[in-house]
């Protein structure tokens, strides 16, 4: 039976947790966290990973299959020595929900204006802001994968004017949909809040740009445009959003991620009066979840059944 690997670099990933995990779940695989002098390398077969180093899966000569623990594979497709096995995006119904429940929640705080009102309580000032329906406000998802859907879908349940953007063109009962390079333009200039759920490839780097964000739609109802970057931080550009606020292309914006994290302390970003900034946690991974997703998909792939979700490497995602 191959052994499978957990590596995983950076802040508020817990090996030990997450080999306890599989290990409740499949007591009679070996599960070992890198890095293990102990692990023979010609043992592993899985590597369930976040954030390796580069070049770590050269050393297992029978590798199967490589497992993205994130929303994101742009962290393993940039290894020059990956192998040419299956790197498969980890699709959980627990990380989409949260990534729904963040995308509803901040879409709701800047259409209810809730920071502004934030504001007043710290000044005790009782004064009410017009306040248009949700059916009055054109929200647009820039993302139209598993995530992008289901947030799309959410929203428009709840009564807004929903679009969404992709690369190919895609169908969704209700939803306005915009794809290709003619269909982006058009998408941004009926959408007051633009919702960020792309994934981070060569062609989306720096996709929000402040040429971008001067298409948003700035006298619709709410009579400004909001961003909401919930995607990759590599697809932002933090000084053309800070440029795009002060010369009021935005009025807001809720950023959960950002190229460089931890966001530096110096950064403008945190003291911007217009901007809500939260840790890279919009769709936490829960291990219990993803190791049942991951072992259901290796004892599946054991059986001679094709693995799901795997990622084409030429488009990224």
């Amino acid at each position: 039976m191959s052994a499978i690997l957990l590596a995983m670099t950076g802040a508020g990933w817990d090996p030990a947790e997450w080999q306890a995990r599989f290990l409740a779940l499949a007591p009679r695989r070996e599960v070992r966290i890198w890095p293990d002098r102990a692990c023979n390398p010609a043992e592993v077969g899985y590597v369930c990973t976040w954030k390796p180093p580069p070049g770590l899966f050269a050393q297992f000569p029978h590798l199967k299959a490589i497992f993205s623990l994130g929303a994101g594979v742009d962290h393993l497709i940039g290894d020059p020595l990956l192998p040419a096995v299956p790197l498969v995006r980890v699709v959980d119904r627990d990380l989409t929900a949260r990534m729904s429940e963040y995308v509803v929640l901040h879409v709701l705080l800047h259409h209810r204006r809730l920071r502004l009102y934030r504001a007043q309580q710290r000044e005790k000032i009782w004064h009410e802001h017009a306040q248009p329906a949700a059916s009055e406000v054109a929200v647009g998802i820039l993302g139209l994968g598993v995530l992008g859907r289901e947030a799309a879908e959410l929203l428009a349940r709840i009564g807004f004017r929903m679009a969404g953007f992709s690369r190919t063109e895609k169908s969704l009962a209700g939803i306005e949909t915009f794809h290709g390079k003619n269909g982006l333009d058009a998408f941004l200039a009926r959408t007051e809040i633009l919702v960020c759920l792309l994934p981070h490839t060569p062609a989306t780097e720096g996709i929000l740009n402040l040429a971008l964000l001067r298409k948003l739609k700035r006298d619709g109802a709410l009579g400004g445009a909001y961003l909401i970057n919930a995607g990759r931080g590599m697809l932002q550009v933090d000084a053309d959003i800070l440029a795009a606020l002060e010369e009021s292309s935005l009025a807001g914006a809720s950023l959960d991620v950002f190229p460089t994290e931890p966001l530096p302390r110096e950064s403008p970003l945190w003291n911007h009066p217009n901007v809500i900034i939260t840790p890279h946690n919009a769709g936490v991974s829960d291990p219990r979840a993803l190791a049942k997703n991951v072992l259901t998909q290796i004892e599946r792939f054991e059986r001679g059944l094709p693995l799901e979700h795997v990622v084409d490497r030429t488009a990224g995602y």
